[in-house]
């Protein structure tokens, strides 16, 4: 047993071996709007905020390799959303209006003004929530090889066809689920980190939450909620999925996509440098465009 759980956290140990020596994050706890506890990290000083939202049955370590990168120009939060990483597991619906208030708790406790959400995977549903929640602090958002397709719709039987392997055996239909995200020549080490580690989410928060995001692409909420958002949206995707851009722009406002080649779902993992280049133009394009609107007459 000894020997498994050290072969499992040694890929963890490499990753986190290359952050900065000198950055020690201060670690706080935050409130929802339903009593959970939303643990979050914050690393450096900045007129923007940047906030990281992982994505299903993830935490905040998933940002490892973001936040020595960003922390020397912005304020850099990353949070565990209720029921995942270090936060509180009480909820009994996990919606992605109910990840969205997360976010609202941990950008009200640190007094954040001026923020850009960048969410991977599940979490570009949760920022596209969390910026209809706050018009007023929230001035652009950048998703991570997720919103392909926010006008995709499915029947109820593709939603549930597609959770019940997971409900009938998680553990192993997460492994297999996640093996598939990444590409032929993946680093195994991380490949059997990942998961490994998304396996070992409580089964109950997992479902839930797989659920209510899927459930977006039934009643046609993944599109609805750009309906009053007019801040711009990024997408960083691979090409594992295809993305459709000009059907995005049906539905969002300003939406630009970059692609990153040669890795899978997981690129701020897979190819750290070369996603923090991509990452850190998507940001000047949105504090551009903002500062645009600020210094119009």
């Amino acid at each position: 047993m000894k020997e498994i759980l050290l072969l499992i956290s040694i890929p963890f140990l490499l990753l986190t071996g290359c952050a900065s020596k000198d950055l020690v994050p201060r670690h706080d706890v935050a409130i929802s709007h339903d009593s959970e506890r939303i643990a979050y990290n914050v690393a450096g000083e900045g007129k923007t905020a940047l906030v990281f939202i992982h994505g299903w049955n993830c935490d905040a370590r998933y940002w490892q390799n973001q936040v020595p990168a960003f922390a020397g120009d912005y304020q850099v939060v990353s949070l565990d959303l209720a029921g995942h990483g270090h936060s509180s597991a009480d909820r009994l619906a996990c919606t992605m209006e109910s990840f969205a208030d997360d976010v609202r708790a941990v950008i009200d406790k640190e007094h954040i003004e001026r923020a850009v959400l960048v969410g991977h995977s599940m979490g570009g549903a949760v920022i596209a929530e969390a910026a209809r929640l706050m018009p007023e602090k929230v001035i652009g958002i950048v998703g991570i090889d997720t919103l392909q397709n926010v006008g995709e719709r499915h029947p109820q039987k593709f939603i549930d066809d597609m959770v019940a392997p997971f409900d009938a055996d998680f553990t192993n239909a997460t492994r297999n689920f996640v093996a598939g995200m990444f590409p032929q020549g993946a680093d195994p080490r991380l490949v059997r980190w990942v998961c490994e580690d998304m396996s070992s989410a409580p089964k109950t928060v997992a479902l839930s939450a797989f659920r209510n995001y899927l459930q977006q692409y039934v009643n046609g909420e993944a599109a609805r909620v750009f309906d009053d958002i007019r801040i711009p949206v990024v997408s960083i995707n691979a090409r594992l999925w295809p993305t459709e851009p000009e059907e995005n722009r049906k539905h969002i406002a300003d939406y630009q996509l970059y692609y990153i080649d040669g890795t899978g779902h997981f690129p701020m993992l897979e190819k750290p440098e070369e996603f923090n280049a991509l990452l850190r133009k998507a940001v000047h394009s949105v504090e551009a465009k903002w500062d645009d609107v600020e210094t119009q007459p």
